[in-house]
């Protein structure tokens, strides 16, 4: 399982623990996360994320 960044305020999505305030099952995959996320923090969109 990987982690995520956020590259504009530093928000991790880690796959192994999904994010569960916004519906995505732990170990959810980057790839399997909807197009329309965005950052829960900043609110920029999926495509502003690196891996770690």
């Amino acid at each position: 399982m990987a982690k995520y960044v956020c590259s504009v305020c530093g928000f991790v999505y880690d796959e192994a623990e999904g994010y569960a305030d916004a519906g995505i099952a732990p170990g959810t995959k980057w790839e399997d996360v909807p197009e329309d996320f965005t950052c829960p923090l900043c609110g920029v969109d999926k495509s502003m994320f690196e891996a770690e």
